[in-house]
């Protein structure tokens, strides 16, 4: 198994996917070990550290990467198995920004309101305990939470030469801010380019579903991951970005209004039951009806994202893709 090892330096970080030539070839099967700056590229780490003052837009969510992988051609799928995803720093930060947010005024739900006040809070890592600790800006009152790092960011290049901002999700995953990004799961993406050209980023220590004020628990990662390839014709790619673990498969969809992303990430997913039980749309769909949970990703980004999610345990046996998960978890048990 080659390992490749990548902790990019600040002239080094991709803040687009597509638009950006690669930082190294990989081929499929190679484990590489990361290292991925937070959504605020290091610049909150007090708490009078301020984003209006701090942050140099469009200079936010920078990602490691791209990874051009060798082989990978348009109408492939590509596997990312994320073998582990750990706190970098013993701390990390969130904040208030002006006019950004699930609970606030927006550039696009625009409101004669004045932007609601800024603050930055800074949380304390735990290792030993594997917490970090919320203490709040305006009492004394402190709360343990426990530690369940994801990443907010992975995709590939999107299709038809587009370059999209690194604060964006879509069809070619990007900032979709889901929980389930979590170490274990593998995230299968459609290839749009030569060499898929995947980029990760955007480290939570955590983070609730919706992230409504705009950002979690941000953090700089060290993350190892398993890359591989799914040729076109062993089976169809993707639409939406798709995840699978031990227990669950899931589907992402990201769009304006957030029914739109619902919508986008169920029909993906009557397509997918389809395809694994052999069923017509009407019987997925009706199956679905009975059996999805829907966490919601994030609904503050410049699209949003919801998640349906399907539980292993209600269906047969499957072997998504082939069995490339279990496969995956094989390979990274071998390497650990």
């Amino acid at each position: 198994m080659d390992v490749v090892e990548f902790r990019p330096t600040p002239e080094q970080y991709a803040w687009t996917f597509g638009g950006v030539p690669p930082v190294a070839t990989v081929k499929p099967g190679t484990l590489l070990k990361l290292w991925t700056e937070d959504a605020f590229a290091g610049r909150l780490r007090t708490v009078d550290d301020l984003a209006s003052l701090s942050l140099k837009m469009p200079d936010v969510n920078p990602q490691t990467g791209p990874f051009y992988v060798a082989g990978a051609e348009p109408g492939d799928t590509l596997a990312v198995h994320f073998v582990s995803i750990e706190p970098a720093r013993d701390w990390a930060a969130s904040s208030t920004i002006p006019f950004f947010g699930g609970l606030t005024g927006t550039d696009r739900t625009a409101t004669l309101q004045p932007p609601l006040p800024e603050r930055t809070w800074i949380y304390h890592l735990n290792s030993d305990r594997r917490t970090v600790t919320f203490a709040a800006r305006g009492s004394e009152f402190q709360l343990e939470l426990p530690i369940d790092p994801m990443h907010g960011t992975v995709g590939v290049a999107p299709p038809a030469r587009e370059v999209r901002s690194s604060l964006v999700p879509d069809t070619f995953g990007g900032n979709m801010d889901t929980p389930e990004m979590r170490a274990g799961v593998t995230c299968y993406l459609g290839v749009n380019v030569e060499g898929a050209l995947f980029s990760i980023g955007d480290g939570h220590y955590r983070q609730g579903e919706g992230e409504s004020c705009g950002t979690a628990v941000e953090g700089a990662m060290n993350t190892t991951l398993l890359v591989e390839l799914i040729k076109s014709g062993a089976a169809p790619a993707p639409l939406w970005p798709r995840i699978e673990s031990d227990t669950d498969l899931m589907v992402v969809g990201s769009a304006r209004p957030l029914e739109d992303a619902w919508r986008a990430s169920q029909v993906a997913m009557v397509d997918w039951l389809g395809e694994l039980l052999g069923l017509d749309r009407l019987d997925a769909y009706q199956l679905l009806t009975q059996i999805s949970q829907c966490p919601l990703a994030n609904v503050c980004d410049t699209n949003y994202s919801a998640v349906t999610k399907v539980a292993k345990s209600l269906l047969p046996p499957v072997r998504a893709f082939d069995g490339m998960h279990s496969y995956l978890r094989e390979q990274a048990a071998a390497a650990s």
